[in-house]
């Protein structure tokens, strides 16, 4: 049957595919092979068919090609752009950092002010003072002299009412008369210094109302000063809180609870800030009141600053890297099976520094396991910090580190891929998302 099938399927195809001889001559003599109308159709469809594969492989390939080249493009693309974000973030720190000691420069500069004002304010109220007692003793003598020219004014009237009633002899009146007019030359003596007394009195009020007057005005122009300069420091008070909370509440972290915490384990040197007045046993002016204030604001700002230090905030590498890999479930890249990543991974070169995020104390510098080379470091408020993969360590355990400091160089130790940082954050033992803090401190540090 297969025979059959086979002849009638020649014979449909005699027509447009005559059956061909192939003649092969050799030493031995001449052969041919018969190839019948199937044969060739079979060699045509073959051939088709690994042309078109050919083709369609060959298309794949181009394609592959193609889609890789703009991938590289892309990533390339968008390495630029992240490096350029970088800059423009580093570039943005250097200038707050910058205008952050120029607020202080300036508020060393206000208090110093402060300081010179409060002095000549407390020297013009003293001579306030003595000028308004040296008045009143003034008015004193002068009323006492008015009244002793008032007296004498009526023992001459009443000596001269005498003086005619007089009924005795003429030398008696006589030497009355001399005695009266002794009397009135006395008196009119005493007169003439007393009414000296009072004009000398009178320029001398109306110079101490003067110089009270400019002492007023002088005040009024300090107290206005006082205003300015207290405004400008509570404005530049409550710029520099704002950054410090916002970055506490980004990491989802309680401010009061941190400086609470800061407060009750207060220690170093100078403590916190005293008030500028004294106003023990007094009450308080309304100056004293806003210098407190103001100063009691700046140590909430201390305050603050200690557990920003204290705190994770900072960013762990110094020099070129690039972000590899993020915190939460990934394929591992050694084992290929799905896991969680407690950090985050910075690559680089190998001998980046790698500086401490917060400052803490040094619990572990050593190798471990899969980490390699790693340091951790404990912070306050049961904050942790791990660096691993490290090439090089150097820091010891036990040993005090501060916020930005060299703990060791980026390597390739452990169970690695590359060179790279593997960085974690932990809160009681539990992994926290270590961009969170970053990203929450990048406008502060």
């Amino acid at each position: 049957m297969t025979a059959r099938f086979l002849s009638r399927l020649n014979a449909a195809l005699e027509r447009h595919l005559p059956e061909q001889r192939l003649f092969l001559k050799s030493e031995e003599g001449t052969r041919f092979i018969r190839l019948r109308p199937a044969t060739q159709a079979g060699m045509i469809l073959g051939g088709a068919t690994l042309l078109g594969w050919t083709v369609i492989v060959t298309s794949f390939f181009l394609i592959d090609t193609i889609s890789a080249g703009n991938a590289r493009d892309l990533a390339a693309r968008e390495q630029q752009m992240y490096q350029e974000r970088l800059n423009d973030l580093a570039l943005e720190r250097d200038a707050r950092a910058a205008a952050a000691a120029a607020a202080q420069d300036r508020f060393a500069l206000a208090m110093d002010q402060i300081s010179v004002m409060q002095t000549r304010l407390l020297d013009s109220e003293e001579r306030r003072r003595e000028l308004e007692t040296a008045v009143d003793v003034i008015q004193t003598t002068l009323r006492r002299t008015i009244d002793e020219r008032d007296d004498a004014r009526l023992t001459v009237v009443t000596l001269r009412n005498e003086l005619e009633a007089d009924t005795g002899t003429v030398q008696t009146a006589a030497a009355r008369e001399r005695e009266l007019e002794q009397t009135l030359a006395f008196l009119t003596q005493a007169l003439e210094f007393t009414a000296q007394e009072r004009d000398t009195g009178n320029v001398l009020i109306a110079a101490a109302e003067g110089e009270i007057n400019r002492l007023n005005f002088d005040a009024a122009l300090m107290e206005e000063r006082q205003d300015r300069v207290f405004r400008q420091l509570e404005e530049a008070v409550a710029v520099s809180m704002e950054p410090l909370d916002e970055m506490f509440r980004a990491a989802g972290l309680s401010t009061d609870d941190l400086i609470e915490s800061v407060r009750q384990g207060y220690s170093g040197q100078g403590g916190p800030l005293t008030p500028i007045v004294s106003t023990s046993g007094d009450t308080p002016d309304a100056l004293s009141i806003r210098a407190n204030n103001l100063l009691g604001a700046l140590d909430e700002i201390n305050l603050h600053r200690i557990a920003a230090e204290r705190l994770p905030f900072a960013f762990p590498v110094e020099g070129t890297y690039r972000s590899t890999s993020g915190f939460g479930n990934r394929r591992h890249p050694i084992s290929g099976t799905w896991r969680h990543h407690d950090g985050h991974d910075f690559a680089g070169s190998t001998g980046t520094p790698i500086v401490a995020t917060g400052a803490g104390t040094v619990v572990f510098a050593g190798r471990q396991s899969g980490y390699g080379n790693m340091v951790e470091i404990r912070h306050s408020h049961g904050f942790t910090t791990r660096y691993a993969h490290l090439h090089r360590i150097r820091v010891s355990e036990g040993e005090r580190v501060s916020r930005g400091e060299l703990i060791g160089d980026m390597g390739n130790t452990g169970r690695s891929t590359g060179t790279h940082l593997h960085y974690e954050v932990r809160l009681n033992g539990e992994p926290l998302n270590p961009m969170t803090f970053i990203r929450a401190g990048r406008d502060v540090f």
